[in-house]
């Protein structure tokens, strides 16, 4: 591989991601596997339309793309097509390039949130409240689904039967959900004070609190179920595994 004259590009491809996990992940992956012609960048752009410009800047080099926000649902019109499961899902965050410079796009967040979640869970943990209906919400009720454990999403802005707003999650929703998964932005760094607006005063020691978000290691979110006794987990470990199965799909 290392004798091909080209170089071999990765990008993760977001909106204002300059914090980005998969860069660093990726270049010391890199660098620890002596990948000396593998380069891992960051296209990040204001807009989806974008897109375009930047795999015919780089067409002879890229060899694949992961997909974070705000675009895992919007970068669907721009594949050539896409595996069973993410088109199931709603949501791609992982893009392959094939020989011929077909874009094929998958979902690795279902791996990586199944692969960390899965050790923590307890016959209790049978109802979930999903905080935000973003892409990655939809990775998350995938696994919800295939674990049969029930969930209601959580949105400013209500849409269906499966969604309830911050206003009704009353004490008696949050005595049956157990399991509460942030996959809203709140609490990201700068801004680590902010976390979703549900009634903390009900997180009892039976509660798991799961955030997608890794830095800071321990949100706003966490702190309150942590104080109550629950158990706690941030995104991080979600985050490596959906990278190296991204990075398996690279390299089939």
């Amino acid at each position: 591989m290392e004798e091909n004259e080209n170089k071999y590009l990765f990008a993760l491809v977001g909106k204002n991601i300059s914090y980005s996990f998969s860069r660093g992940y990726f270049t010391e992956k890199f660098s620890k596997l002596g990948l000396r012609k593998h380069e891992y960048v960051n296209f990040d752009i204001q807009k989806i339309e974008e897109f375009t410009k930047k795999i015919k800047e780089h067409k002879n080099d890229i060899k694949g793309m992961n997909v974070t926000i705000p675009y895992k649902l919007e970068i669907f019109d721009f594949l050539d097509k896409i595996d069973k499961k993410a088109s199931k899902i709603g949501a791609v965050n992982t893009v392959r390039i094939t020989k011929k410079g077909k874009l094929i796009g998958y979902n690795t967040d279902v791996y990586g949130f199944k692969k960390s979640l899965t050790p923590l869970l307890k016959k209790h943990h049978e109802k979930a409240l999903i905080l935000g209906t973003g892409g990655a919400s939809k990775a998350v009720a995938y696994v919800l689904d295939k674990l049969n454990i029930e969930y209601k999403f959580v949105s400013r802005t209500p849409k269906g039967k499966d969604t309830i707003t911050y206003a009704d999650v009353s004490e008696k929703v949050m005595m049956s959900h157990l399991l509460l998964i942030n996959c809203t932005p709140l609490g990201t760094h700068p801004n680590i004070e902010n976390c979703p607006s549900i009634p903390y005063e009900f997180v009892s020691e039976k509660h798991m609190l799961y955030d997608l978000i890794y830095n800071p290691s321990e949100t706003t979110f966490l702190q309150k179920g942590k104080e109550k006794g629950a158990t706690i987990k941030n995104g991080l470990e979600m985050l490596e595994q959906q990278a190296e199965k991204a990075w398996k799909i690279w390299n089939k």
